[in-house]
């Protein structure tokens, strides 16, 4: 039976019980993503260098809107924006007026937004295992079969009642960014002109 990652679990101060391993967690990540086609919710994320240091505390908004498209908007300690079109990924930093555009499949692909807005069959890109109950959250870890991916795992954490509250996704430097969800709500009205990105006057664009 695989196990959390012991920061993550050091983080959230779960206590890990033995128990027996259904497909709760997958389920759950299964039945969100058909029943869902739109969502927008607010985030927390911290982080975390490979030794449990706080590095980043930021805070934004998230929406998506199913298949491929996707706006990840960081407002506090910077604001960022990241854009998915469907077609490109543009991340755009407010500070540096600066914009990276990248060509869609290749940005996706193996990443998180993968999981919650791609439009391919979750186990195409990611592998699934689950991880068990931990403080009445259901866990799952999804690891990339692309070994190119810049993650090595996403671990994800479902209320009971089936909505996502968690993301942890550690990457290939050994940093681990963990994600709290609020307010999420399902299938709201999302306008069109959210997952569209025009380049601020005199931004610097990178084409990647």
């Amino acid at each position: 039976m695989r196990r959390l990652n012991p920061l993550l679990l050091c983080l959230l101060c779960c206590s890990l019980l033995p128990i027996a391993v259904e497909a709760a967690a997958i389920d759950s990540l299964k039945k969100f993503i058909q029943e869902t086609r739109t969502v927008r919710a607010h985030f927390e994320q911290t982080l975390y260098d490979r030794n449990a240091r706080t590095i980043q505390e930021s805070n934004g908004t998230m929406q998506f809107e199913r298949p491929e498209k996707f706006r990840w908007s960081y407002e506090k300690p910077y604001q960022q924006l990241i854009v998915g079109d469907g077609t490109q990924v543009w991340f755009y930093d407010g500070d540096l007026n600066q914009v990276t555009v990248r060509q869609f499949n290749i940005a996706i692909g193996s990443s998180p937004a993968a999981l919650l807005a791609g439009s391919a069959t979750i186990e195409d890109n990611f592998e699934l295992t689950e991880l068990g109950l931990q403080n009445d959250i259901e866990w799952l870890e999804a690891i990339p079969k692309n070994k190119e991916s810049t993650f090595e795992f996403i671990q994800m954490g479902f209320l009971r009642d089936g909505a996502l509250k968690f993301m942890a996704l550690r990457d290939s430097f050994g940093q681990t960014t963990v994600l709290s969800f609020s307010e999420m709500e399902k299938n709201p009205a999302l306008a069109s002109e959210l997952f569209k990105f025009i380049p601020p006057d005199n931004a610097d664009i990178i084409s990647e």
